[in-house]
């Protein structure tokens, strides 16, 4: 009967510590902060300031770049919490995924993206001798897509 007891407490101690393992990990995680942007300040011209009559005003500050790694995490967070879920990184790419889905049944087969990869090297091939060229790829590239106009 003591062994029993033993074990069971045991086992009790060790699910607990395991509990407490397990949450001291997911809040230990901790998500990286999305930088604000801040305008830099104006500076103000001093008053009785001789070569400021008649100076054209300045010209506004440059926006600060947004690093490559920042665009793209913004193209994927859709609803600006600054977190990405799974079903916003996937909503990007069900466009791409339908287009090489062929038969529509939401499963990509193995031949449906062979006939998608073998038609578009048939497309970058332009002289049908069974090699790409760097300019024959440069060619079959899309360019592209156009800015749209200001609505200004």
């Amino acid at each position: 009967m003591n062994r029993f007891v033993a074990g069971s407490v045991s086992a009790l101690l060790l699910v607990a510590a395991g509990l407490f393992w397990w949450q001291s990990r997911a809040v230990g995680e901790k998500v990286a902060p999305v930088p604000a942007y801040a305008p830099p300040p104006i500076e103000a011209v001093p008053e009785g300031d001789a070569n400021a009559v008649g100076d054209a005003p300045p010209e506004p500050a440059e926006a600060d770049p947004i690093s490559r790694a920042e665009r793209r995490f913004a193209r994927y967070d859709r609803d600006r919490d600054g977190i990405i879920s799974r079903a916003e990184m996937m909503a990007t790419r069900t466009k791409a995924f339908k287009a090489l889905d062929r038969d529509g049944n939401n499963l990509l087969s193995f031949e449906e993206w062979a006939v998608a990869t073998s038609d578009r090297f048939a497309k970058a091939d332009m002289d049908r001798d069974g090699k790409v060229t760097p300019a024959e790829l440069a060619a079959a590239t899309p360019a592209p897509p156009a800015k749209p106009k200001c609505k200004c």
